[in-house]
């Protein structure tokens, strides 16, 4: 039995675990890189708990970090043609209508709070005005 690449292998590997799915597809859909805070907030999950799925998709090149003073922005990395690939055939499943649908909500109440375009403070959105705002919406 021949084995498969190192890399397919860490690569789908790393999307087989619903949060990760989840981030990348925030990720696509901000088309903007992203601080840990902001994630937390969007997916309504623990910083500690996302923190770790980040290192896994770092790990196997999805997604790259960049350190701007005490933040560290996480984004999709664009550079080889199979993560292209990759970015695109996500694009192609149906997340309407969906968890990531609130997700995405959460993200661009919580992108709001941005000052120049970055994130300034880790602020939580409490999970009942943010509940409560995404019926209005």
């Amino acid at each position: 039995m021949k084995r498969t690449s190192p890399i397919l292998h860490k690569v789908f590997q790393s999307l087989s675990d619903p949060y990760r799915i989840r981030i990348v597809v925030l990720m696509l859909r901000a088309k903007s890189d992203v601080c840990l805070c902001e994630l937390s907030d969007s997916l309504e999950e623990p910083e500690y708990k996302l923190s770790r799925h980040i290192k896994v998709l770092k790990g196997s090149g999805i997604i790259g970090s960049i350190r701007q003073g005490k933040w560290i922005y996480h984004s999709l990395k664009r550079d080889q043609n199979f993560l292209k690939a990759l970015h695109k055939t996500i694009s192609f499943f149906p997340v309407t209508g969906s968890e990531f649908d609130s997700d995405f909500r959460r993200f661009e109440k919580r992108r709001m709070l941005r000052e120049d375009g970055r994130c300034q403070m880790p602020v939580r959105i409490p999970k009942r005005i943010s509940k409560v705002s995404s019926r209005s919406l």
